[in-house]
């Protein structure tokens, strides 16, 4: 993807005159979501570490068949519904599913610990994808894709801001109040996106109608699953999203086993995950501004994915190398846990504004149902695929660099689709962005 040739390198990042309106209210909207979705996290997170991630294959089968059943309804909703009726439908409906948890939680002999923590572990799982793939949808629908360069990397921003929020919300209160009240605060701040959701809608109707369509979709609830095979660029994003998930998940799972082996208590492993969240996201936000906002509307959206790929691998090399060093600048900080860190920071600094504003140049059709397929069902897939690799090869006896060079193969692998999306700006048909 090339940069505006209409823009000048010095004005490629900036903020055009009219913009700024929709774009607040988008940095506030993806806030509030990660917020949300990062205050209850930790609780997750501490849940893993205390089965261990020999355990997460199960999890991950249980998150993939639910989402693989909710998301052909995705598609159904979108089929028939308005996007106005639609997005904050779909928030409603997390809200709910949140304050229905609060009295599991606040009294926890209704319902045993292992049950409880199997439901919400794999509900969690299921919220983190969609709340977060229908917000991306919702912005590749209302930006055009010279704008998503521009404006995408400023959006990942903000929501790197709330999951900078959301641990260090649950690090200050979980000692103090326990986990049920932070279900309530996360059920709150999802109430405000869903309210910043409604008014982009207006806005979108209101000053863009020319190019902002709000009809229903039509066509039918397996729509989404089907394009991921027919369309070449969503086969490329999918198989993308299976390299970056494989990277992720190995690091996920031997920051799980490290937490498990090194701390005895559910604060203490809630606390942990708290502080690797900050962490990353700190770096996160060092290279959504300092990289990816004056990087992506220069070189394009593919580039920035080889760049991605590119340090991943360099971090992952540490632990297939150096499994047991440990970082003198942050101390006792293992090689996995510094790792689990730079490809997280750099999975949503770099790749995922990329790889959503390649999202803009499709069909409406292809953003809502194919995306959502690639950003709930894939993903999952990734999940369940890696996990279950993992663990026959620590069944074969292999150590934590043979596991971490499984993520380094990923990552070598992702760095050529990256170059290949650079290079071929036509993966997917021709179509109007209103079709």
């Amino acid at each position: 993807m090339s940069a505006d040739p209409e823009q000048s390198p010095a004005e490629q990042g900036r903020v055009r005159r009219g913009e700024w309106p929709a774009l607040l209210v988008s940095l506030a909207y993806f806030f509030c979501v990660l917020t949300a979705y990062y205050v209850i996290r930790p609780v997750r997170e501490q849940l893993s570490a205390a089965v261990g991630s020999t355990q997460l294959p199960w999890f991950y089968l249980a998150t993939f068949i639910a989402t693989l059943a909710l998301t052909p309804l995705f598609a159904a909703l979108v089929s028939r519904w308005r996007r106005r009726v639609m997005v904050p439908l779909v928030y409603g409906v997390f809200v709910a599913c949140l304050l229905a948890f609060i009295p599991f939680f606040a009294h926890q002999d209704t319902l045993d610990a292992r049950t409880l923590g199997i439901v919400f572990f794999v509900w969690v799982s299921v919220f983190n994808l969609f709340v977060v793939s229908v917000f991306w949808v919702f912005m590749s629908d209302i930006w055009s894709p010279v704008q998503a360069r521009r404006l995408f990397p400023l959006i990942g921003f903000a929501g790197t801001a709330g999951a900078l929020a959301g641990p260090a919300i649950t690090k200050s209160l979980v000692g103090v109040v326990g986990i049920a009240p932070l279900l309530g605060v996360s059920a709150t701040l999802l109430a405000l996106a869903t309210a910043c959701s409604v008014v982009l809608g207006r806005w979108a109707r209101d000053e863009r109608p020319e190019t902002h369509d709000d009809a229903p979709l039509g066509g039918g609830m397996l729509d989404g699953l089907k394009q991921v095979f027919a369309s070449p660029f969503m086969r490329n994003m999918a198989l993308l999203l299976v390299l970056a998930d494989g990277i992720g998940t190995i690091n996920y799972a031997l920051l799980a086993d490290y937490s498990g082996a090194t701390f005895a208590t559910s604060e203490s492993r809630t606390a942990f995950a708290a502080t690797v969240d900050f962490a990353s996201n700190v770096l996160t936000m060092v290279f959504q501004v300092g990289v990816t906002w004056w990087l992506m509307p220069m070189i394009g959206a593919g580039r920035v994915l080889i760049l991605w790929a590119s340090i991943a691998t360099a971090a992952l090399a540490l632990v297939v190398f150096a499994p047991d060093a440990y970082a003198p600048i942050v101390g006792t900080m293992p090689a996995v846990a510094l790792a689990a860190i730079v490809t997280r920071a750099l999975g949503y600094g770099l790749a995922e504004p990329s790889r959503h504003a390649l999202f803009t140049q499709v069909a409406r059709s292809e953003r809502y149902k194919g995306q959502n397929a690639v950003d709930t069902a894939v993903w999952r897939f990734g999940d369940l695929l890696v996990a279950l690799t993992m663990n026959g090869m620590k069944t074969l006896g292999a150590t934590v660099g043979g596991v971490a060079s499984i993520g380094m193969a990923a990552a070598a692998i992702a760095s050529a689709i990256g170059w290949r999306l650079s290079k071929v700006r036509d993966l997917h048909s021709p179509v109007s962005r209103r079709t």
